[in-house]
C-alpha cells in the first residue's frame, strides 16, 4: 500500500550557529493536503521552510519525503525530488523576463512536453503572466511578482509547494486574489501545499490542517475549526 504521507518531520531541532530556533517540531503533510503554519514574527516559520529545503541543517530530528530521509540530500537536489520552495519576499530574477523566470523554475523538469503543459496551466491560473511574458520581472508590481514566484515554483510540477508569507507587503485585494488562485491550484491535483502565513484568518480558512508556531515550538495543531474555537487563538491571532 502506497503511503499517503508526503512529508514527515519528527522531533526537529534546527537553527543558526548552534542555537536552536526550532525545538521539537513534528509535522506531517499528506498527499493533496493543504497545511498552514501560523504564528507571529520570529516564531521560526521561515527557518522551518529553510530546514526542509536544506538551507539550514537540523541539529536533531528527522525530515522524510515519502518515507525517505532528506538528511544527505543537498538543497539543489531537493527540487528534483518534488519540493518547490516559494521564498519570503518573492525573490524573482529581476533582470530576466517573466517567461525566463518561469523557465528557470522548470530546471527540475526536463520533459519539454510537460514544461509546455505546466506553462499553459500557470497562464490559466495567472493570465497576467502570459500578458507580461516578455517584460522584465523587476518591473512588475509586488502582486505580479508574487504570482510569478508561485508560477516559477509550479513549473517543476512539484509534489509539495511551500509558500512562505505570500501576503507580505501586498494590498488586501491582491492577497485575496492570490489565495483564490491557491485554492484553484490545490483543487487541481494531488499536490500538497505547505503555507507559512501571518494572516491567520485566511490561512486557517483554506487549510485542511494547521499548526501554531510560537518561539520555535508548536503549541497547538489540529483542524482549522478546532483552532478557531480555541480561546487562546481567538484572542491572540483572530482579534476576538
Amino acid at each position: 500500500m502506497v503511503s499517503k504521507t508526503l512529508l514527515k518531520i519528527d522531533s526537529l531541532y534546527a537553527g543558526y550557529g548552534g542555537i536552536d530556533v526550532l525545538r521539537d517540531i513534528s509535522l506531517e503533510l499528506n498527499v493533496g493536503e493543504f497545511v498552514s503554519v501560523v504564528g507571529p514574527n520570529g516564531a521560526g516559520k521561515s527557518t522551518l521552510f529553510k530546514t526542509i529545503s536544506g538551507i539550514v541543517q537540523p541539529n536533531r530530528g528527522t525530515i522524510a519525503l515519502r518515507g525517505e530521509s532528506l538528511e544527505q540530500v543537498a538543497p539543489a537536489k531537493r527540487a528534483h525530488l518534488g519540493i518547490a520552495h516559494v521564498p519570503e519576499g518573492r525573490q524573482v530574477f529581476t533582470s530576466l523576463t517573466v517567461l525566463e523566470n518561469l523557465e528557470m523554475g522548470a530546471v527540475a523538469n526536463s520533459n519539454p512536453v510537460k514544461q509546455g503543459d505546466n506553462l499553459d496551466r500557470i497562464h490559466q491560473w495567472f493570465p497576467i503572466l502570459k500578458e507580461r511574458s516578455g517584460q522584465l520581472a523587476g518591473t512588475l508590481s509586488g502582486g505580479e511578482q508574487q504570482m510569478l514566484a508561485i508560477g516559477r515554483g509550479l513549473m517543476a510540477e512539484p509534489e509539495i509547494l511551500m509558500l512562505d508569507e505570500p501576503s507580505m507587503g501586498l494590498a488586501p485585494a491582491i492577497v485575496d486574489e492570490i489565495f483564490e488562485r491557491l485554492i484553484d491550484i490545490h483543487h487541481g491535483g494531488d499536490m500538497g501545499i505547505l503555507l507559512v502565513e501571518q494572516r491567520v484568518t485566511e490561512a486557517l480558512h483554506f487549510a485542511n490542517q494547521a499548526y501554531v508556531l510560537e518561539a520555535g515550538n508548536i503549541i497547538l495543531s489540529g483542524a482549522p475549526s478546532e483552532l478557531q474555537d480555541n480561546d487562546r487563538i481567538r484572542q491572540a491571532y483572530l482579534g476576538m
